[in-house]
C-alpha cells in the first residue's frame, strides 16, 4: 500500500480504555449534561441569582468529567448576601454528584477574589477567538 497513511496507535496498556473510552464520548455527543441553578426573593418572587453548569467527557482522566461553570449573575440589589457563593457550592455539589474530577470557569481579573472565596484557585489562561465578529 505505497502512499497509505498509518493510524497512530496508543500505548497497548492504554488503548483499549481510550478506544472504549472514544465510543462512549461519540454515542454522547449530543447528551451532554446541562444544570441551572437560580435563586428568587422569597417576597417578590422575583429572580436574583443563577449559574450554570456543563458537564463535558473528556479522553483524559480515564474519559472522566470536567465540569463547566457558566453565566454566574447575581442582581446588583441582592449582592452581599453570599448569593453568589450558595449559587457556586450547588453547581460543585452537583459537579461532584457527576462524577467530575474537576471544575473549570472564566472570569475577568476582576472577578478573582470572589472566586477564590468560594475555594477555586487561579490556574494557567484564557484564550478566546470571536466568531462573530
Amino acid at each position: 500500500m505505497a502512499g497509505a497513511q498509518r493510524q497512530p496507535r496508543l500505548p497497548r496498556s492504554r488503548s483499549r480504555r481510550y478506544h472504549s473510552g472514544f465510543y462512549a464520548i461519540r454515542g454522547l455527543v449530543y447528551q451532554q449534561l446541562t444544570r441551572w441553578v437560580c435563586c428568587a426573593d422569597s417576597s417578590t418572587g422575583k429572580l436574583v441569582g443563577t449559574a450554570s453548569l456543563i458537564v463535558e467527557k473528556k479522553f483524559i482522566h480515564s474519559c472522566g468529567k470536567v465540569g463547566h461553570i457558566e453565566d454566574v449573575v447575581v442582581d446588583e440589589a441582592a449582592r452581599g448576601q453570599k448569593l453568589g457563593q450558595r449559587l457556586i457550592e450547588e453547581l460543585i455539589s452537583i459537579a461532584k454528584q457527576q462524577g467530575c474530577y474537576k471544575v473549570i470557569l472564566d472570569c475577568g481579573e476582576h472577578n478573582v477574589p470572589f472566586y477564590e472565596k468560594c475555594g477555586l484557585t487561579k490556574k494557567e489562561v484564557q484564550m478566546v477567538k470571536y466568531l462573530d465578529r
